[in-house]
């Protein structure tokens, strides 16, 4: 079995996809987020997004793959939930800064 090895800001965000306080540990004061039509920036407006999505979606991400790609890191992960169209492959677009997540883009 191959076991992808993420770098440890990307790591650290999906283990803590349901925990809402240890995910906004994992971003920059100023980091901008982009999900399903929204952008949050900030860590406490990323913070109340994820907390509304995790509450009405119960989505579970297992990432399989990632690769750089500009400056960014692509994660590709098999998402789980409570939505139309689960299970999905999404794209986490990354950037990186000072060992703390900048941006996050995510996309279908």
């Amino acid at each position: 079995m191959n076991t992808l090895t993420l770098p440890e800001p990307i790591a650290a965000y999906f283990a803590a996809e349901h925990d809402h306080e240890a995910l906004a540990n994992c971003f920059t004061a100023q980091a901008v987020m982009k999900d399903d039509g929204h952008t949050c920036t900030g860590i406490d407006a990323i913070k109340a997004f994820m907390a509304e999505a995790s509450a009405k979606y119960g989505a579970t991400s297992v990432p399989f793959a990632i690769e750089r790609e500009d400056g960014f890191q692509l994660v590709r992960a098999n998402v789980t939930g409570n939505f139309p169209g689960s299970p999905i492959v999404l794209s986490y677009r990354f950037r990186l800064e000072r060992g703390l997540i900048a941006s996050l883009e995510i996309t279908a």
